[in-house]
């Protein structure tokens, strides 16, 4: 189905969830242009609050997150939550909207739902909130009875479970051991209390997996009637993140087999009745962000593929991230320095970048290569691109036409590298990025 040519994969390239992206930011950003952003907002806008806690710390996880054993600092967290959302509130213009809201971690669930509730509560009281579509990722281990209320009561109809595999010995070693009956347990909860598209996350390219426990997996999360599957390849980094170091590199499969696993997941997948979305996500043809896919509206953003149109994204809390057309800019990453910056009043705006005009031309590129497998390309964009994409013409994998750069269909698993030869900044940047499949 797809042609395997290591050497143009070879190169680890970013997921592409903003452009510039994250490795770009630079502390020259601060406050004041955070500020001035939201000041000049109109319109839509979307949240996203981040809770950078988990009851348990997973051993391949990259995410901004610590455990939540200290119930102090838990509060404090919170506590400083709800003063940067009045902040953030008291800078936007009355005519706003608000439309979507997301709650992402870490593990939304690792705080006690009451405290959630009250979280809930301070974004009702300080924005202009529209029939906004709710969405909050989960972790299963401990999400208990008591949540079922807490979801129903928000109005979320969409959620996410990082699930990664059904088999224990693999559950093992990745520190993520969950017993099926906890997944079901916990789908059956979430539908109980309205969530009607439910994403799994699951993973390929894990220690000791072998093709028939991914294939395993997929036919469970299928039975299980999840809306939306979004298949992940693992990214081996200890470098960089050094919880990963208790994972044996020795037992990880190789490109080749990381390759075939990609490649017969999206398979499986379609066959069981799943819409392609993107290079890595699936969803049943009823689900909203299938039926963006088909009808052209699909988007990306720092949390993914996603049906939401809205040009403003502003993110709350620890590490998160703002999406404003002309700039991006990211909270202070360590919770402890985070809450401080909040307790002086002002906003913890530490790192960002300003999106000049050919950021954004080139932004549009690499969002419709990676959202429509196509994309009009400006004459100067595609000459400099040129000889980057030279390789991955010749072999077929992509091609020009009419002004357009088209993906072929055996091209999907080279979209992020497609795409990346039109970020410049991949060229200096320091960043060591995953492996591109």
């Amino acid at each position: 189905m797809w042609p395997y040519l290591p050497v143009l994969l070879d190169r680890p390239v970013p997921r592409y969830t903003s452009f510039p992206t994250a490795a770009e930011f630079a502390d020259d950003i601060g406050p004041a242009d955070h500020i001035a952003a939201l000041r000049a907002v109109s319109g839509d806008v979307s949240l996203y609050i981040h809770i950078p806690f988990c009851e348990a710390i997973c051993w391949y996880c990259a995410c901004n997150t610590g455990a939540a054993n200290r119930r102090q600092r838990l509060a404090s967290y919170l506590d400083a939550l709800r003063r940067e959302i009045r902040l953030v509130a008291r800078n936007l213009a009355p005519e706003v909207r608000v439309r979507r809201i997301a709650f992402g971690g870490g593990s939304p669930n690792a705080i006690a739902p009451v405290d959630f509730v009250r979280l809930f509560d301070e974004l009702v009281l300080r924005f202009p909130l529209v029939e906004p579509v709710v969405s909050i990722e989960l972790d299963p281990r401990s999400l208990v009875e008591e949540w079922e209320p807490v979801v129903r009561g928000i109005g979320a109809t969409h959620a996410s479970m990082g699930v990664q595999t059904f088999a224990p010995h693999l559950q093992a070693a990745i520190g993520r051991e969950q017993p099926m009956q906890m997944i079901a347990r916990s789908t059956a909860i979430l539908r109980q209390a309205g969530i009607t598209s439910l994403n799994f996350d699951l993973m390929y390219g894990l220690p000791g997996q072998k093709d028939v426990d991914l294939a395993e997996t997929l036919a469970q999360a299928a039975a299980m009637g999840a809306d939306r599957i979004a298949l992940f390849g693992y990214a081996h980094v200890p470098h960089l993140i050094a919880r990963q170091r208790r994972i044996d590199a020795t037992a990880l499969p190789d490109k080749a087999a990381r390759f075939a696993m990609a490649q017969d997941g999206y398979r499986q997948l379609v066959e069981a009745g799943y819409r392609p979305v993107g290079f890595d996500h699936f969803a049943l043809p009823g689900d909203p962000l299938a039926q963006a896919a088909v009808g052209g509206r699909l988007h990306r953003n720092f949390q993914g593929f996603t049906d939401d149109a809205a040009p403003v994204l502003i993110g709350l809390g620890a590490s998160a991230i703002s999406q404003f057309p002309g700039l991006l800019v990211q909270n202070e990453k360590n919770s402890g320095r985070y809450r401080m910056m909040i307790s002086q009043e002002g906003l913890p705006s530490a790192l960002g970048i300003r999106r000049t005009a050919d950021d954004r031309r080139r932004g549009t590129v690499i969002e419709g290569l990676l959202c429509h497998g196509r994309a009009g390309v400006p004459p100067a964009l595609a000459h400099q691109a040129a000889p980057g994409l030279a390789p991955y013409c010749d072999a077929g994998l992509c091609a020009f036409a009419d002004g357009e750069l088209v993906i072929a269909p055996g091209g999907l698993p080279y979209a992020r590298s497609i795409a990346a030869q039109f970020d410049p900044y991949r060229q200096q940047s320091p960043r060591q990025f995953s492996s591109a499949i």
